[in-house]
């Protein structure tokens, strides 16, 4: 089957984290908005907002929902219910989490510009940096510890470490300075982003023109002001 994903074109926001399972399954795919494509969803199926998948008659919307779909197909996900719910819930958590990020630089309204709401940015960076921030990488860094096999799921790779590895090159990105004196906490998470890094097809797809740069559109964003 190919794989019709529709997402901007200028950004990686929450559709690199679906392109991401795609290159690294070496799935057959196209990015439709950035081959020049428009959208031509079913009127009955027309999703709230992208990321949208269209998979022969099926159109699937929102990041984690799309992954949960993937997951068995691209094998990136366990056979079991149980599995494929645990994965799942490991991928809604990391949904919550990006959420957090894009409110670090935009804590009043998306429809406003940065500049609209810098003195409210710094203090919402200030508590995300000092709190949320190593909850989150706790609380990964704990399921990787359980779960004691190199990933989140055990000893084989799923679609969650990917997005953890997503998540991890965002926050290098946005917070170079923060991430630089926690990583140290954190052996098993950043285990997890460079292995990741080195798959041949994903180390291929990072380097590649695929792989749309990070810039101030997208969800991470660095201002050298909100980083500690």
């Amino acid at each position: 089957m190919r794989y019709r994903l529709y997402y901007w074109p200028e950004i990686q926001g929450r559709g690199e984290f679906i392109r991401l399972a795609l290159e690294y399954a070496g799935a057959d795919y196209v990015d439709v908005l950035r081959q020049g494509g428009d959208f031509s969803f079913p009127k009955k199926q027309t999703p709230f907002a992208l990321p949208c998948l269209v998979a022969g008659k099926r159109v699937i919307s929102q990041t984690a929902n799309i992954l949960l779909f993937l997951g068995p197909r691209l094998r990136l996900a366990p056979r079991t219910e149980a599995g494929r719910l645990w994965a799942h819930q490991l991928q809604l958590t990391v949904a919550d989490w990006l959420t957090e990020v894009h409110d670090v630089h935009h804590p009043i309204g998306s429809g406003l510009y940065y500049e609209e709401q810098k003195r409210e940015a710094k203090r919402r960076a200030a508590d995300f940096l000092a709190a949320r921030l190593p909850k989150y990488l706790d609380y990964f860094e704990g399921v990787l510890a359980s779960a004691n096999k190199g990933y989140l799921l055990g000893r084989t790779l799923s679609y969650p470490d990917l997005s953890l590895f997503q998540m991890v090159t965002g926050l290098r990105y946005a917070f170079p300075r923060t991430m630089k004196r926690l990583e140290k906490r954190y052996p098993r998470v950043i285990g997890v982003q460079n292995r990741v890094a080195q798959h041949p097809r994903l180390k291929a797809y990072l380097g590649s023109k695929r792989r749309i740069p990070f810039n101030k559109m997208g969800i991470f964003r660095a201002y050298p002001e909100l980083d500690g």
